[in-house]
This record gives structure tokens, C-alpha cells and sequence, in this order.
């Protein structure tokens, strides 16, 4: 009796929502451009659990940026909204009665991805130096007789997923890190065509990374040949290529390329900052190495890094902002710095397994199934990822039960914001959508909420397409037209 109660409540609920216009709409979906042919699929539910719009929704899919949703949800959970990364000093050696530092100053990362970033919610990097400097006051320091060393082994293994693809390693949106970054690890050159067949002109302009051997093997094409320029770079040596091409018909831009040096960036930039403010600082600058070695801009290991005095810390702002930010933005690496930093909390170890195993542990308190996705990074850069409609809708819902619930939903774009600039800014009830976009060539997703007049979720949806091969703009148009639906 038990069995046909449930039939009978599955066959109700999928005619319900064979009568909404939103499901009529999607019906036709699969004989159309721009979706025939594609991989797609879509739910929605609405409060009480009722299905309003259902197709294909088991199917799994790329979820591009949508998978932010799992990763800043899952931060939220387990770290709290108002959890803060804390950046250390410490010193090794001994300090005398005049202020003289014999010794090195450390900066200990502790994961902080704002550490010199430019968004809102970030610390003006002056700004930051002048809190580290005050410490430095307060310890009796005045002059270093040593080096500054940026220190960002608290998190270990790879700075970037292994996953992802080799070109995308080199741009600002894979961007990985370690446990002390600076500038969102990226770096930026001003880059114009000369004539065809000519090396493009490139000039960097920020962050200044004076150890790097930079190579120009790019070229200016015809007119009409778009841009392909890609930075390639590894944090084995010093030691960079920008190879592609950019078409003669583009104005000159800024591209944002990755910075495998993070750490030794921030410790230069603050040995820097010292000596431009009058400091004296006699030994320069270095990092650690992965093997806890200290190595200077020469990049030679010298003398294995010490434990130092710690004489105080900087906070990040909370995460509940930062959590805003990255979806907002869809800032992939303040997203992969969210997912090391649960695998840290969790075990101590920040490579990627122990990070994807603290992940999987927040989804099974919340009652989730992580076997019934793939997750492979935090930002949804990685072609391995894989989630079905119907697992994002559950995840959506279990979160309205997390003590975290009011910050993840508030770090939710609506539409006229961030990556949502564009889409339903004619629809004046599109202000009561709460969704994260996601976007790779061939895929686009939107998952999220449709808000009651009290601000609560009215509706859960996630709307995901995989292989098409027309404009995205028609594609978003498709998408588009169904959350109206759903909104009406």
C-alpha cells in the first residue's frame, strides 16, 4: 500500500508540473534549436516540494561555475559565516635594544585569498603593510638585518588541480595557490598588436616579479582572428612563455595571467613597501620552498626555514563576504582557496584528496549523497565535474537547513549583478532570483532560488546545458525564458 501511495504521489506531482506553462515550454526543448542535440536538463520545485518543472533532470553534467554553489555552501557549513584567515608574523634570531632585527621576518600564510586583492572587500595592500608594520613597531623592531621571507607551506601539494586543462593553468581564472598569495596569484600585461605576423607588444604592469624570465613567442594575426594568448608558466622555475596569437583589428587590453609565485610575490612586495617608507632591510627577500627550504630570488635552496617568535596576526574579512565575492564574481581561485582551507580545518593537509574528503564529509551531515557527483575542484574550472539537476536541487534544499543558510543565501547574485549583469534586466520580478551562474564553451547552468515577498525561497531550481554548439546568447535566452515562466 506504502509502494502505490508513492507512485500515485510521483504520477500527482509529474502532472502538476506538466500543466505549468514553464513545463510545456521545456517539452518542445528537445526538437529545437538551440538545445536539439545538446545535453541538457532542468527541476524546479517549489516550497512544499511540488515539481514545477521537470526534464532530464538525473542527467549529470558539466556544472561549470554552478559548482561554487557546493563549495561556498560547504565553507559556510563547516567554518561558520564569520570565520577570518589569519596572516602571521614571526622572527627568528634576536631583536636588539636599538630596534635592530638580527634575523628573518616570516610571513605565515594561513589561506587568506584578499591578502593585496583588488575587490571590494579586500585591504588596499598600503593598507595591509601599514597593519604589518605596526606589529613590527610593537615588537621594538625598526631595522632588519635579515630577509623577508613569504611563507605558504601550511598548505601542501599541487597549487592547482591536476585536472585542468594545461592553457587555463596559465590564465587568472586557474589560478591556484598555497597557503600565502598576493593579488589573487594573477598578473597582468598590457598587450597590442603590430603588424601581422609580428610579436604582440607586451608590457607587464602589475605585480612586478623580477626573478621571472619572461619569453614573447606571440603573434599578431590577421584581422578577424581573435585572441588566444595564453601565459605559460610553472612553479618549477622562474620561467614563462606567452605564446597564441591577437588579431590586429583588437584595441590594446590588460590580460590577467597566473602568478605561480604568490608567496614570494607578497614578501617583495612588502620588503618593498619597507624600504620606499624608510625601513632599512639588508637581506632582501625569498620564500620557502616545497621542501621547507628558504630559496631567494636567485631560486638556489639555501638554509632550511625555522620555526619563528610569532608577535602577532592580520584577519581577512569574514567569509560570509568572501563567500559573496567569489559568487558574485565567480572568482575561481578565492573558490579553490575556500576548498583547501576545509581539507586544512578538517585534517591539517591541504592537498586536494583530504580537501574533496572534508567536502564529501560536510554533504553527508547535511544528508546529501556525495557519491552522486563528481567533485574535482572548488571552482568548477575542471571538465571532470559532474552533477545532475535533481542532486543540485537536494543540495539547494539541504542547505535551508544549515545554520549557515542566511549568509549562503546572501552571497547570491540577483540578476543585474556580477555575472548576472546581463541577464533579465527587463524583468523588474527578477530582483527575487537568487542564482549562481556557470559558463564554459558549450555549457551554461543557472541554479538557485525564486524568493517569496519575505525573502524566503520560494522556489529551487537548477537549469544546466551541456554540448550545445550555438550562440550562448540563444542558449541564455532559453534559460531565461524558463525562469520567467517560473516567476510568473
Amino acid at each position: 500500500m506504502r509502494k502505490l501511495l508513492t507512485i500515485g504521489a510521483l504520477v500527482a506531482a509529474l502532472t502538476a508540473a506538466a500543466q505549468t506553462p514553464a513545463q510545456k515550454y521545456a517539452d518542445r526543448l528537445d526538437d529545437n534549436a538551440p538545445l536539439k542535440g545538446a545535453v541538457w536538463g532542468v527541476l524546479a520545485k517549489d516550497a512544499q516540494g511540488n515539481t514545477l518543472l521537470e526534464s532530464h533532470s538525473q542527467q549529470r553534467m558539466i556544472p561549470a561555475s554552478n559548482l561554487k554553489l557546493v563549495t561556498t555552501g560547504t565553507a559556510l557549513h563547516a567554518l561558520g559565516p564569520d570565520y577570518r584567515y589569519k596572516t602571521r608574523l614571526a622572527y627568528t634570531g634576536a631583536i636588539r635594544e636599538d630596534g635592530t632585527l638580527l634575523g628573518d621576518l616570516y610571513i605565515i600564510g594561513g589561506g587568506d585569498p584578499t591578502l593585496g586583492a583588488k575587490d571590494s572587500t579586500a585591504l588596499r595592500a598600503d593598507a595591509l603593510f601599514w597593519k604589518w608594520k605596526t606589529l613590527l613597531k610593537q615588537a621594538g623592531i625598526s631595522r632588519i638585518e635579515g630577509r623577508i621571507v613569504g611563507d605558504g607551506g601550511a598548505y601542501e601539494g599541487n597549487l592547482e588541480q591536476q585536472s585542468w586543462s594545461y592553457d587555463d593553468t596559465g590564465t587568472y581564472y586557474g589560478t591556484g595557490g598555497n597557503a600565502l598569495c598576493f593579488y589573487e596569484n594573477a598578473i597582468d600585461y598590457q598587450v597590442r598588436a603590430s603588424a601581422p605576423g609580428e610579436a604582440v607588444k607586451v608590457t607587464q604592469t602589475y605585480p612586478e616579479t623580477p626573478w621571472m624570465h619572461f619569453a614573447n613567442h606571440s603573434l599578431s594575426g590577421p584581422a578577424g582572428t581573435g585572441n588566444s594568448l595564453y601565459l605559460y608558466t610553472t612553479d618549477l622555475a622562474p620561467y614563462s612563455e606567452l605564446r597564441g596569437s591577437f588579431a590586429v583589428d583588437r584595441p590594446a587590453k590588460t590580460e590577467h595571467f597566473s602568478n605561480k609565485f604568490g608567496a614570494l610575490t607578497c614578501a617583495y612586495y612588502f620588503w618593498k613597501n619597507l624600504k620606499d617608507t624608510g625601513w632599512e632591510v639588508t637581506g632582501g627577500y625569498a620564500d620557502v620552498d616545497r621542501n621547507g627550504y628558504i630559496r631567494s630570488a636567485g631560486f638556489v635552496p639555501e638554509e632550511k626555514a625555522q620555526e619563528g617568535t610569532v608577535i602577532g596576526f592580520t584577519e581577512s574579512p569574514a567569509l560570509k563576504e568572501i563567500a559573496r565575492e567569489t559568487n558574485v564574481r565567480s572568482n575561481n581561485f578565492y573558490a579553490e582557496m575556500l576548498l583547501r582551507s576545509m581539507g586544512e580545518a578538517a585534517s591539517g593537509i591541504a592537498v586536494h584528496d583530504s580537501c574533496y574528503m572534508a567536502v564529501n564529509e560536510v554533504l553527508l551531515d547535511l544528508g546529501m549523497d556525495p557519491e552522486a557527483l563528481s567533485y574535482k575542484d572548488g571552482s568548477g574550472l575542471s571538465r571532470y565535474n559532474n552533477v545532475s539537476p535533481e542532486w543540485m536541487v537536494s543540495f539547494l534544499q539541504a542547505m535551508q537547513g544549515s545554520p549557515a543558510f542566511d549568509a549562503f543565501l546572501a552571497s547570491l547574485p540577483a540578476p543585474g549583478e556580477g555575472t548576472l549583469a546581463g541577464v533579465l534586466s527587463q524583468t523588474p520580478q527578477a530582483r527575487r532570483i537568487r542564482m549562481k551562474s556557470g559558463s564554459m564553451e558549450g555549457t551554461l547552468c543557472y541554479s538557485g532560488y525564486i524568493l517569496d515577498a519575505a525573502g524566503k525561497p520560494q522556489v529551487t531550481f537548477s537549469l544546466m546545458t551541456n554540448n550545445t554548439l550555438t550562440k550562448q546568447a540563444d542558449v541564455r535566452a532559453v534559460l531565461a525564458r524558463l525562469l520567467v515562466l517560473l516567476l510568473e
